[in-house]
């Protein structure tokens, strides 16, 4: 590709890919130029921050986070600032999602269930006792490390937008509906840890079941099977899971079961081991002020450099599951909220097929260079889907071609990207046509 792009540094940090979007923030893959370790930093705008006035609320969600030391949350390692932007670093878990896992295997054995969800409550039960509340606990917030273990995202951060009124009770209805407790969607307030314990109950039912408790096309008919707690167990669930799961997923917060009362569950102590951990470190908070500080002796440096649109090593080996390549460019590769194919067509080609197959489906096209944001025109049941596509060089006559939901619901970019794969036969290189070398 003759083209170059803009290779950006922040202080110490080299960014990659963009790995998540949201309405606040993007999140992108960068590698520590110092240590070589991967990072995942969430850049947030600063001008968004200071106009829906959350300055303060993320000062306070950051100093605790920093804080937080748990082998099943996500680390926050440094805050730093430039004029414009907001730089969260955090810890990088190779090990995708756990969603992924439930979408491409389905339900599991309740020993494996149980495993995960002893992790969840761990984490949970720390962070609330450090005033920290999630607020959008789902399996696509719960990331899995290189070792299969849980870690929790965006713990104390996924909320930034809502305000804590004055009877200390949240009042903003946020979440997705699916996993959100009933006292939310009344708009009464709620207490944030009976919410994200809920939360909880709903990811349990999915691992056992592998399907939602509580689903509707209809909104209103799914708050209202929320608010009577309308679900039925599969025959598979054993009793002592099913008398657990009745307790948390109760509709009224005030006889909901509690984090200790969990932890004395029968079902729940099975092969429970409570997590051994060292919580002193030292830890500096005097970054989380300098964030917001206007004088630019506290802003990073940010450096932008030119070089041709290509993946270095480092970058293909974070993106594959081994050393073994052909990963990355496998059309049978498991369901993700990202995906990748292989083409040997010049990028221009690719884009115009891209776009070509796209709006048909209908979906409006907006290009910039060699990135594509298709925009579906109608809404489904979670707002309207957003994907994002870029082209990236592998070699001189060799392109990576990375497809992203960017907004939207999970299963239905999967359908997207089955249908816009149809379409794109002749651009596609194929698996088989790859001879990656044994590692």
């Amino acid at each position: 590709m003759s083209t170059t792009k803009v290779k950006r540094r922040v202080g110490k940090y080299e960014f990659g890919r963009t790995i998540g979007e949201g309405t606040f923030a993007k999140v992108r893959f960068a590698k520590n130029t110092e240590t070589g370790e991967p990072v995942a930093i969430k850049i947030l705008d600063k001008e968004k921050v200071l106009r829906h006035k959350m300055v303060e609320q993320i000062k306070r969600e950051i100093s605790t986070m920093k804080l937080i030391k748990h082998p099943n949350v996500v680390r926050i390692y440094e805050v730093m600032g430039s004029k414009t932007k907001i730089y969260i670093v955090l810890e990088y878990a190779t090990g995708g999602e756990l969603f992924d896992t439930i979408v491409n295997h389905g339900r599991m054995r309740e020993d494996e269930a149980r495993r995960y969800f002893q992790q969840l409550i761990n984490a949970v039960d720390y962070c609330h006792s450090r005033g920290v509340y999630h607020r959008d606990l789902k399996p696509e917030n719960l990331l899995l490390d290189s070792h299969g273990n849980l870690k929790v995202s965006d713990f104390g951060l996924s909320a930034l937008s809502q305000q804590i009124k004055d009877d200390g009770l949240l009042h903003t209805t946020c979440g997705t509906p699916n996993y959100v407790a009933p006292e939310v969607l009344e708009d009464q307030g709620y207490d944030g840890a009976m919410a994200d314990l809920w939360s909880c109950g709903v990811i349990l039912f999915v691992l056992l079941a592998g399907y939602l408790p509580f689903e509707d096309s209809n909104l209103m008919t799914l708050y209202k099977k929320i608010s009577n707690a309308e679900f039925t167990f599969p025959p598979w669930t054993s009793f002592p899971a099913k008398r657990l799961l009745t307790r948390i997923l109760d509709p009224n917060p005030m006889t909901r079961i509690t984090i200790p009362e969990i932890l004395e569950d029968e079902w729940f102590k099975m092969g429970y081991k409570r997590p051994e951990f060292d919580e002193k470190y030292d830890t500096s908070l005097d970054d989380v002020d300098a964030v917001f500080n206007d004088s630019e002796e506290h802003h990073v440096t940010e450096k932008k450099e030119e070089e041709p649109v290509a993946l270095n090593a480092f970058e293909l080996i974070s993106m594959s599951a081994g050393l073994n390549l052909g990963n990355l460019f496998d059309s049978e590769q498991e369901f993700k909220r990202e995906t990748r194919f292989a083409s040997k067509c010049p990028p221009k080609e690719i884009v115009r097929k891209i776009e070509e197959a796209a709006k048909p489906l209908g979906f409006d096209v907006q290009k910039k260079n060699y990135k594509l944001r298709l925009a579906k025109v109608k809404a489904g049941r979670k707002g309207n889907l957003s994907v994002a596509t870029e082209i990236l060089q592998v070699a001189p006559s060799l392109h990576m071609v990375e497809v992203r939901k960017a907004k939207g619901d999970t299963l239905e970019f999967h359908k997207f990207f089955k249908n816009l794969s149809k379409t794109l036969k002749d651009v596609v290189w194929k698996s088989e046509d790859l001879q990656m070398p044994a590692a």
